[in-house]
């Protein structure tokens, strides 16, 4: 929701629009009900857009009841794009409702669609005072110092994944089932390939291995930043006992009461602000975590190689020779970096 809201702030600048407020798509599975004014403080977003995007928390009247044109961006590489196809509409219903998609193309926007997207993403957007509150809370109970793991392997997430997971044990392998629906895993070859691609989540016990193979401490106290649901999370606490989460730290009646999105936004300003933080997926929140990070400069992220490990075990590399493979494949990638903020967004703008 973070990532597309900022790409929505960029694509209201490039077509010089107004703003308005957005509503948060509904996920089912999480029974989520929260808005943005939940999360996110209204007021000062507004003031701190103020001269790069005008937004507005409500529609005028005179159009507010009217429904509006849905544009799909999912195509959308660049500026001459919104120009030449989205812009028109604008200009003749006065209102649209756009979707962006993970293909913006950021980079191919003019230095003043990148201003205001940037001035979005890194100085504007801010928890709301009580959220922020909780989770500053939430940071200084932690043990200090530690390590953020974004874990995921929930049941929507690897019914997503439509891969195969043989011995998982019965209760998480009906969880999976249900959540499916028509997403069955592939099977044979196909799902060899897909595995060998990178497309499989990391199991906790994939992860207590690799966290391992990176000499990880035993001893290190580690924030477990993930979903409700987490399946085989065994694996990792009985390998590294120093996990604390959300739920450990909270007062049941504070957990109890937040919607989904109010916990993700406690896990992303624990993750921004811990020592260390590794991923074991590259998602939409390891982008946004990474990129804060190092607007904030620190650096010590890393995510971890699913097509590596897939790929590794496949040649049937084990024990002290998959754990040498996997160190070196991941210093690699550690010394090589990777993030999604735009490099204009670390410097200074003078419009």
């Amino acid at each position: 929701m973070r990532r597309d809201f900022c790409d929505g702030v960029g694509i209201a600048r490039l077509l010089n629009a107004t703003l308005v407020l957005p509503k948060f798509e509904v996920a089912s599975y999480w029974n989520e009900t929260s808005g943005f004014a939940d999360v996110y403080d209204v007021d000062y977003f507004i003031k701190h857009m103020n001269g790069f995007v005008k937004v507005v928390k409500e529609l005028p009247p005179d159009i507010a009841s009217k429904e509006p044109v849905r544009i799909d961006c999912s195509k959308r590489k660049g500026q001459f794009d919104y120009f030449e196809s989205v812009l028109p509409s604008l200009l003749k219903h006065k209102y649209i409702s756009i979707t962006p998609a993970m293909s913006q193309r950021r980079d191919r926007y003019p230095l003043y669609a990148k201003a205001a997207l940037c001035q979005a993403c890194y100085k504007a957007l801010r928890l709301t005072r009580s959220l922020e509150m909780k989770a500053s809370q939430l940071l200084d109970a932690i043990p200090k110092p530690f390590l953020s793991l974004h874990l995921r392997f929930e049941p929507d997430m690897v019914a997503y994944s439509q891969c195969e997971y043989p011995d998982l044990s019965p209760a998480s392998i009906k969880a999976i089932e249900a959540a499916q629906v028509d997403r069955k895993p592939w099977t044979g070859e196909l799902a060899r390939v897909w595995r060998l691609r990178g497309k499989c989540p990391l199991t906790p016990n994939e992860t207590a291995l690799i966290l391992q193979s990176l000499s990880i401490p035993l001893t290190t106290n580690i924030y477990l930043a993930a979903g409700d649901g987490l399946m085989e999370i065994e694996g990792l606490i009985d390998t590294y006992a120093n996990i604390v989460t959300k739920s450990s730290l909270l007062s049941r009646e504070d957990f109890t009461s937040m919607h989904g999105n109010t916990k993700a936004a406690l896990d992303y300003y624990v993750s921004i602000n811990s020592d260390s933080y590794i991923a074991t997926y590259f998602g939409n929140m390891d982008k946004m975590v990474s990129a804060m990070r190092a607007f904030n400069g620190l650096y010590k992220t890393l995510f971890f190689s699913r097509r590596g490990f897939a790929q590794l075990t496949s040649q049937g590399l084990n024990g002290k020779e998959l754990k040498q493979a996997l160190w070196k494949l991941h210093r690699d990638d550690f010394a090589k970096g990777r993030g999604s903020a735009l490099s204009e967004c670390f410097c200074e703008f003078k419009l």
